[in-house]
């Protein structure tokens, strides 16, 4: 948008240069030459202080902004008479929907922008979890291990007691048929 935007404004500077050379060929028909050149060199003068005008808008506050170009165009529009007013005018209007639109896309850009951000706490907290679960399956797999061990003791002691359980069966079925005899 931003681009559509400048491009907007590069067309419509485009135009405005169009408009101002046909009414500077009216004016030489209709004005005296030395009347004419004050009136384009203060042409130039204030297409320079436009310029400058247009460079600061970024940087103004939107408010005095709009207040120091409509102060510039009725400057502009009182020394340019009459047939440039239409004019200057429309070039204002362009101008101010042009900064509507990049105030528009500053805000879309400002929303993206908060999206972001959220989206990147929200994977903050996720790699916070992971790490939390990664963890957790750490001293799950070292309890693991433990109760495996603990398990092979076990089965090791049961192995050994059963061993002795049925050494002591046959001691004891050789021992009872020894004592009875």
């Amino acid at each position: 948008q931003l681009f559509e935007a400048k491009a907007r404004l590069s067309l419509a500077q485009a135009q405005h240069a169009l408009q101002l050379q046909q009414a500077k060929a009216q004016m030489n028909n209709l004005v005296p030459k030395k009347l004419f050149e004050q009136l384009q060199t203060s042409l130039r003068e204030e297409q320079c202080k436009a310029q400058h005008l247009q460079e600061d808008l970024s940087q103004q506050a939107q408010q005095a902004h709009r207040q120091l170009v409509r102060t510039q165009v009725r400057r502009e529009l009182q020394e340019l008479g009459s047939g440039l007013c239409c004019l200057l005018q429309a070039a204002v209007e362009q101008a101010e929907g042009l900064e509507h639109s990049l105030r528009s896309a500053e805000a879309v850009l400002a929303e993206r922008v908060a999206e972001l951000r959220d989206a990147q706490a929200q994977l903050s907290r996720n790699k916070l979890l992971i790490e939390d679960l990664q963890e957790e399956k750490r001293s799950f797999a070292v309890a693991l291990q433990a109760a495996e061990l603990k398990q092979r003791s076990t089965e090791e002691r049961n192995q050994l007691l059963e061993e002795q359980a049925s050494a002591l069966k046959q001691l004891l079925g050789t021992v009872i048929p020894a004592s009875l005899s």
